[in-house]
């Protein structure tokens, strides 16, 4: 049985009553000279910073050699900070093997699907199932936690770093082995694995367990159940590798919190951070923005499961960029207010530290061109103003600290497994992306004012007036009695095509589509329709789909159309319906119509269920809502999404924070791409 840990926040080092927001960045002071680190911890005051991440990458520092130990340099600049009143998420620097390691034990270095051993020269190349690589830094771990743990600076472990962001699949023979144990575990015998995997197909058929192996590179396309489960382990392969570092620190340093730096992103997918994030005693993520026409929705939709992964509670942001990145094609700096704006986003849905890689940018490496806290410019300089104010804007927050997300009435529901499952390969499409069709519908609500939450599957849905589950591909039997049970009591489902197709196995549900899902919604699909990337099709409401469309049969009286198909094949076809069960409903839109063509569904959804918008007519769309909630009070974060100032002279409450932005700052009036915070009276 997994143990659940509870939430436990930082231990800060003075006064830990005192309600505050944590604030700083990753600081690798050993890129720099020691008479630096002076300098360093000088500017660290002047901007507020009161918490680093130290030694992220400093394995081969600490133990130059296997049996070398230098704690010196570590010693002396955990002695400042905590001199400085700055406190320290210490890292147990295992994310990186040193040199050494690798030249002595090349059997720890990550094999990739084609038989390729991923080299030295970047990071994160060890294999999570390696036991060579776990006893070296199971070592280093313990001899840190020995050394540290009560030390008065330190608030809290930070266990490896971005575990899974360069080495999630490895396809090594200590995979192949750990992977063997994972699926005896899992099916018992041969047999329930042969059934499991429908290896009657292809003559995959297994007599022993030795016979199976990971998806490594194939003739065609790799069964899709073992592919499925490899995805599983791999994601239980890191999450055990966690599990390790945190029953070392927790035997030596059981006062101390352990947490470790997921990344809620983009499409970033192999890590199921829902099912990692009671290993932890609080949540922490990574996240940098995407330039794209949705990136800074695509950051509240982040921010916001981030917070629902933590249960409402407070999460610690570890990682987000104060302007310009290093790895994307191109690397946009960020406009003025965009540091502030991004920041608060976060604190919004929940985070109560905001923190930056990095401190100081580095003058050499592959990241020397990722902005830091302290640029290549120095203290005179845009960003470090921006920093500055930041930082001051923090403290004016303080009393927010520690309160909890505010339930929503509306959710969309967020499933790795689906997600995983709907973008194999030979699929009807290969255009499908589960993220981006979750992002579309969470856009939708925003434009409309809606304040929603993004839940993952397993979490309490039956609290929701409103549930949006997109591409809900996977539906193990357990899922589609709780759906149903769901809409029985009154609750208002909404899916979309793909949905409802295979059971935890990737095994088809028969008897037509949308599979578990068919006598709910009421409507039956003999063969999917997708559509090539020139095609498209109009629907009377006025909308157009791209992507995917359904020739969808009614079965139910009680499932009336909300829009046909009005070109294409399907004319005159339905393509969104909904069955209304009691006081319940369940729709169903069977193309893919982008956050525009979502407006008008959505629309007429939220009145079925009664979930209207808290704001107020003139910033619906324009302004986004969250709100945080203390035993007598609320804080509204109103964050304007738009170019224009806003006026909020229609919203109640008592300014907490206002973000300035340029010439249009005034009372009641909320700059473009702005931020503010209201305090108000708990209702």
């Amino acid at each position: 049985m997994q143990e659940h840990h509870g939430h436990r926040w930082l231990r800060w080092p003075s006064d830990p009553a005192r309600p505050r927001l944590g604030f700083g960045a990753d600081y690798n002071p050993e890129q720099w000279p020691r008479h630096v680190w002076d300098d360093d911890v000088r500017a660290m005051k002047v901007a507020g910073v009161n918490i680093v991440s130290l030694a992220i990458f400093s394995w081969a520092r600490i133990q130059p050699r296997a049996d070398e130990w230098d704690f010196a340099w570590l010693d002396d600049i955990m002695d400042l900070l905590h001199t400085n009143g700055i406190a320290v998420d210490l890292a147990t620097a295992t994310a990186s093997p040193p040199p050494w390691l690798t030249t002595a034990h090349p059997e720890i270095l990550p094999v990739d699907r084609d038989g390729r051993t991923v080299w030295p020269g970047a990071r994160q190349h060890w294999r999570p199932t390696s036991p060579v690589f776990r006893e070296h830094a199971l070592r280093l771990v313990r001899a840190l936690a020995g050394r540290y743990g009560s030390h008065p600076a330190l608030a809290a472990w930070h266990v490896n770093n971005e575990l899974g962001c360069h080495n999630i699949y490895d396809y090594s023979d200590d995979a192949a082995d750990a992977f063997r144990q994972w699926l005896c575990r899992r099916y018992g015998t041969v047999e329930a694995l042969n059934q499991a995997w429908g290896t009657a197909f292809w003559s995959q058929r297994y007599s022993e367990w030795a016979q199976v192996l990971p998806p490594r590179l194939a003739a065609s396309h790799p069964n899709p159940t073992q592919q499925l489960d490899f995805k599983r382990f791999s994601s239980d392969a890191l999450k055990d590798y966690l599990r390790a570092e945190c029953t070392v620190l927790r035997e030596v340093t059981p006062g101390i919190p352990v947490t470790t730096n997921f990344m809620i992103m983009g499409e970033t997918k192999g890590m199921h951070y829902a099912d990692w994030a009671s290993e932890v005693d609080f949540v922490a993520n990574d996240h940098y923005v995407v330039p794209g026409p949705q990136a800074f929705d695509e950051l509240s939709f982040s921010a916001n499961l981030t917070g629902n992964i933590a249960g409402g509670r407070p999460w610690y942001l570890m990682e987000h960029s104060t302007s310009a990145v290093n790895w994307q094609p191109v690397n946009v700096a960020k406009a003025p207010g965009g540091l502030a704006r991004d920041s608060l986003t976060h604190v919004a849905h929940g985070a109560d530290a905001v923190c930056f890689f990095q401190w100081r940018q580095s003058a050499a490496g592959a990241e020397k061109y990722h902005s830091g806290m302290l640029p290549h410019a120095g203290e005179d300089s845009a960003v470090f103003r921006a920093v500055t104010e930041l930082g001051a804007a923090l403290r004016d927050l303080a009393e927010v600290a520690g309160t909890t997300r505010q339930p929503a009435r509306a959710a969309v529901v967020f499933d790795w497994e689906s997600w995983w499952t709907a973008e194999h390969d030979s699929h009807p499409t290969d255009r499908l992306r589960y993220r981006r069709e979750a992002l579309d519908w969470y856009t939708a609500l925003v434009d409309l004012g809606v304040r929603a939450d993004v839940v993952p599957v397993t979490a309490e849905l039956e609290h929701y007036d409103l549930l949006v589950a997109p591409i809900l591909h996977v539906v193990p039997a357990a899922l589609a009695d709780r759906l149903r049970a769901y809409v029985a009591d009154g609750g208002h489902l909404v899916t979309t095509y793909f949905s409802g197709i295979v059971d935890e196995h990737d095994h088809v549900w028969l008897g037509g589509y949308p599979g578990a899902l068919r006598d709910l919604l009421g409507i039956r699909i003999e063969e999917f329709a997708p559509l090539l990337d020139d095609q498209s099709v109009e629907l009377d409401n006025g909308t157009t789909g791209i992507l995917w469309t359904d020739r969808i049969d009614i079965i139910d009286a009680d499932v009336e159309v909300l829009a046909w198909y009005k070109s294409g094949d399907l004319a005159g076809r339905a393509a969104i319906t909904r069955r209304s069960v009691g006081t319940g409903s369940a729709t169903y839109v069977s193309t893919r119509l982008g956050p525009a063509g979502l407006r008008p569904v959505l629309t007429d959804v939220l009145d079925t269920a009664g979930v209207r918008s808290e704001l107020p007519d003139t910033l619906r769309g324009q302004v986004e809502l969250a709100v945080r909630q203390s035993a007598d009070a609320e804080y509204w974060f109103l964050v304007n999404r738009t170019g224009e100032p806003r006026d909020l002279s229609g919203v109640e409450g008592a300014i907490l924070y206002m973000q300035q932005a340029g010439d249009t700052a005034a009372p009641g009036l909320l700059g473009p791409h702005a931020v503010t915070v209201l305090r108000r009276r708990q209702v």
